[in-house]
């Protein structure tokens, strides 16, 4: 009877939920080497040896450290809540759900101003105009406050709060994607198609495990994609250029 009852337990199957833990974790793990990696030689390298930061404009400012900060923050975050969700810690990773809250919110105020600072300075990549660059990262920016604040606001549906907060890591991780070695020459249909193997991870994974994607894939990942055409189209308007230089005054 025992022997029966044992072979009945190890032949049930492991629950979703042990598989998810190992995916985000992985997820967590393999976009903080990705951005690691871009910004190595540029940034993270430099700041460790104490050699001088490199940026486009030539121009290191204690914003732009801030914003460095700030950003590697929240790659640090993401590691520590998946790491807590594995380790079936719910509750410390729900309290220190309030200081990513406080996190996400700084990292949008501090990009902003990045963003518009590096503008202002004419900061973009090479044969780029810094008016029309700008819609990239407000548009990084918009993206991640809508994700986040969506996650925050489903926190208690467990399904649709991963995929939010995975969004919301996929729409900032595309300067960090560009920056990876041989990249940036091939411009934004490169890094932005490189930057979507994550969501596509994520649509795979759900179809392994479930046989369907999840909706907050299906709106969140068709929201992801449309938004490149969209504000390249838009940032080669007058009206956009006029927004711009608004901005930047």
């Amino acid at each position: 009877m025992t022997t029966t009852t044992t072979a009945a337990i190890e032949a049930r199957p492991r629950p979703l939920t042990s598989y998810d833990r190992h995916f985000y974790s992985g997820m967590a793990v393999l976009m903080a080497l990705t951005v690691f990696t871009g910004f190595a030689p540029t940034y993270y390298l430099r700041v460790l040896s104490g050699s001088a930061v490199t940026v486009t404009s030539g121009t290191v400012t204690p914003l732009l450290h801030l914003h460095g900060v700030l950003f590697t923050g929240w790659v640090l975050f993401f590691i520590l809540q998946t790491t807590l969700v594995a380790r079936r810690d719910i509750a410390r990773h729900r309290t220190l759900g309030i200081a990513g809250v406080v996190l996400a919110t700084a990292m949008i105020v501090v990009g902003l101003r990045t963003a518009l600072a590096a503008a202002a300075r004419g900061s973009a990549p090479p044969g780029v105009d810094p008016m029309m660059f700008l819609a990239v990262p407000l548009f990084d920016m918009v993206l991640f406050a809508g994700f986040v604040a969506s996650a925050v606001w489903m926190r208690t549906n467990r399904e649709a709060h991963k995929r939010l907060m995975l969004l919301a890591y996929i729409s900032i991780i595309t300067a960090a994607v560009a920056r990876l070695p041989g990249v940036l020459p091939y411009g934004p249909p490169m890094f932005f198609g490189l930057t979507f193997v994550f969501l596509v991870l994520g649509i795979a994974y759900d179809m392994a495990s479930r046989r369907r994607v999840h909706r907050v894939y299906v709106w969140g990942g068709a929201l992801l994609v449309v938004s490149v055409p969209l504000r390249l189209a838009i940032s080669a308007t007058p009206a956009w250029r006029t927004f711009a230089e608004f901005l930047v005054r």
